[in-house]
């Protein structure tokens, strides 16, 4: 019936509203806090009601899948070209060990200590090589470190861990077809058109209340999208590309980007937050503990090998490293991505599916948690303007009481 769809759409913002408030209670960025709160929410409901609260329905999923998209987005459009380009070794190296300790050693772990098979091995060590942009980028935002250098160097090492792992993904389990070929090159011609095309664009018919700009990104999220779909791959992977290419136009419109938050973190990223913890089965951790555990210390303990010493390397300071290894130590969106591609291909089985899913969030919840109790760099953060210094506003409290 047509209102369980509006009852449905209320119960989730209000579990996302709720979120924000436990965030904003107990000082943790709302991305975990609505991660938390789906996993709780799916399981009083199931137990109460003895149903799920719609996780799957296609609308949910759309938004779901909107939201992750375009916060990808905006992560890319986040880049600062020229620090990318000031500090691309320390960027490259310290993106690279993040993908290779983990891939590597979970691989090994998944293998020789839980007796996976090497089909699904590799695949473990794929989902658990990641660093969660959706995370990482929301908790900058949140904390104001996505305008700083140091900000801005994490999210391109982010990037180039991602890189790997969708490189990983393509070559060990999705065969070059002929879709794969024309994917890549109508996305080449389209990253290489964008950075003429949309400045010129924007300039004639932009600044215009129908949001003209809002609707020609989403057209090209959208488009690109499909067409990863089409070739077998998935639809937040140019995302995050488009963002790139676009940091020099959409990063530096500051009155877009903050349209686009208000779209992004007030409608979207909730459902997919939310979605993504409610895809935690307690009974399937509940029955096989260690092997989560085993998955779980393995992406850590590698993370930190690769990461640690590669931010002592340039000299980092002791809180900058420590925050720095555990941001890169998160996962969520690609990790969900490969775990969900290995179960729809048979990969992997249901039970493996949940740990890995599992510890994909766990990995976005801990280590962000502890990171931000412990080791948040506070001198880094930007400073508030006091409110003698902001702008006047144009009727004053007293005016208005």
């Amino acid at each position: 019936m047509h209102y369980d769809v509006w009852g449905l759409a209320a119960l989730w913002l209000g579990l996302a509203l709720l979120a924000t408030l436990l965030s904003i209670w107990f000082r943790i960025a709302t991305a975990l806090s609505e991660i938390v709160v789906g996993t709780v929410a799916q399981l009083v409901i199931g137990a109460l009601v003895g149903t799920t609260f719609g996780s799957n329905e296609s609308w949910i999923k759309f938004l779901s899948g909107t939201g992750a998209i375009v916060l990808t987005f905006l992560a890319g459009a986040e880049l600062d070209p020229d620090v990318f380009k000031l500090k691309w070794k320390e960027t490259t190296v310290i993106g690279l060990v993040a993908f290779f300790a983990p891939f590597l050693g979970c691989t090994a772990a998944a293998y020789y200590l839980l007796g996976w098979s090497v089909k699904s091995s590799w695949l473990a060590g794929v989902a658990l090589s990641t660093t969660s942009v959706a995370v990482v980028y929301a908790v900058m935002l949140e904390l104001g470190l996505n305008i700083t250098q140091f900000g801005k160097v994490v999210l391109a090492a982010c990037f180039i861990n991602d890189l790997g792992t969708v490189i990983a993904l393509g070559l060990i389990f999705s065969p070059f077809t002929m879709k794969t070929g024309v994917f890549i090159v109508v996305s080449v011609a389209v990253f290489i058109i964008l950075p003429y095309l949309t400045p010129r664009f924007f300039k004639k018919y932009g600044g215009r209340p129908s949001e003209l700009e809002a609707k020609y990104i989403l057209l090209l999220l959208f488009g690109l999208g499909f067409l990863a779909v089409w070739s077998g791959s998935e639809a937040v992977l140019p995302a995050y590309i488009i963002g790139m290419v676009l940091a020099g136009t959409v990063g530096k419109d500051h009155a877009l980007v903050r349209r686009l938050r208000t779209l992004t973190f007030g409608l979207l990223t909730p459902f997919y937050f939310i979605r993504a913890g409610s895809y935690v089965s307690i009974p399937a951790l509940i029955a096989a503990p260690m092997a989560l555990l085993v998955l779980f210390m393995s992406k850590m303990a590698t993370k930190f090998a690769g990461v640690y010493p590669a931010t002592k390397v340039y000299r980092y300071a002791q809180k900058e490293g420590m925050y720095t290894t555990l941001l890169m130590s998160t996962g969520l969106t690609f990790g969900s991505i490969s775990a969900l591609f290995g179960l729809s291909h048979g990969i992997i089985d249901q039970p493996q599916y949940s740990l890995l899913i599992a510890t994909v969030i766990g990995s976005a919840v801990i280590p962000t948690l502890i990171a931000n109790a412990f080791f948040l760099p506070k001198y880094l953060l930007p400073k508030k303007e006091k409110p003698s210094e902001a702008a006047a506003p144009l009727v004053s409290a007293d005016e208005i009481e």
